[in-house]
């Protein structure tokens, strides 16, 4: 499990509760739970980001906040050395014999690509296969980042339809003078909720979802090259280093105390 996604979202819900206690006690709590503003602000949300999307990308954009609680098993460190692994066997033993090393892989992206090149496919006809799925792959990860950007910003929105039917009501009842701090409390709190449902869950939601998109992208990117590199027939020497400028400064030199090297 990804702590710091769980630590994050606690820690956010353990500040807010503090943030009201230390100004009121405990026994204002219940003046922040309105089930009227809930029903206004979280409805309207989700009803209004339902019809952004078919019903079965709409589920598939919840079910997509568990991913955040996942450690993503991306090491593109790692990948790199299997590839130089690949081409030391490819030079010794010829493109043919990455075949059988293609079935011990558990990255279909990767098999995919080995089983192209065993095959003879012209280079540029690899590259544009994997970059096609590429693209595919990332367009199914935009839609459910797409959905929490949508939501979070109606989220806000339907915050403050909520309060403006909050203040029509209480402008309605100005008679009673002691109805109005009471009535404006409550019309503030669907503002609140909105602001939770975009800054709370949303926004770190989306960003961790990015996040991850853009780690894996990455590494399916040092794929293809690796790949491409290993059917031109170039030195695991040469691939291990055009791979390495994929990496950050800290992670090539991580990469090198480990003992990633290729074969002359």
């Amino acid at each position: 499990m990804d702590i710091a996604s769980l630590l994050g979202v606690l820690v956010c819900f353990g500040m807010l509760v503090f943030g009201i206690i230390s100004a009121g006690g405990i026994g204002c709590i219940p003046d922040y739970l309105d089930p009227g503003s809930a029903i206004i602000t979280f409805g309207g949300a989700f009803a209004s980001t339902l019809t952004q999307f078919s019903l079965s990308e709409y589920i598939a954009g919840l079910k997509s906040f568990t991913l955040i609680f996942k450690v993503p098993t991306l090491n593109t460190a790692e990948m790199i050395k299997r590839i130089i692994d690949l081409s030391n066997v490819a030079r010794k033993e010829g493109l043919l014999s990455l075949e059988e090393a293609a079935a011990e892989l558990d990255e279909p992206f990767l098999k995919k690509g080995i089983l192209l090149v065993v095959d003879g496919t012209d280079p540029d006809l690899v590259r544009a296969i994997m970059e096609t799925e590429l693209v595919s792959i990332e367009g199914r990860h935009k839609r459910l980042i797409g959905f929490w950007d949508t939501l979070g910003t109606m989220g806000p929105a339907w915050g403050m339809i909520g309060t403006l039917v909050g203040l029509v009501n209480m402008l309605n009842n100005m008679g009673d003078a002691a109805s109005i701090g009471p009535a404006m409390a409550v019309a503030l709190i669907t503002t609140l909720y909105g602001s939770l449902l975009a800054n709370w869950i949303c926004s770190p939601v989306s960003g961790k979802l990015k996040a991850n998109n853009d780690a894996e992208m990455l590494m399916k990117e040092v794929m293809i090259e690796g790949l491409l590199s290993i059917q031109a027939g170039e030195n695991p020497r040469v691939i291990e280093e055009k791979l390495k400028s994929f990496l950050a400064p800290k992670e090539r030199e991580t990469s090198d105390a480990d003992g990633a090297g290729g074969e002359e």
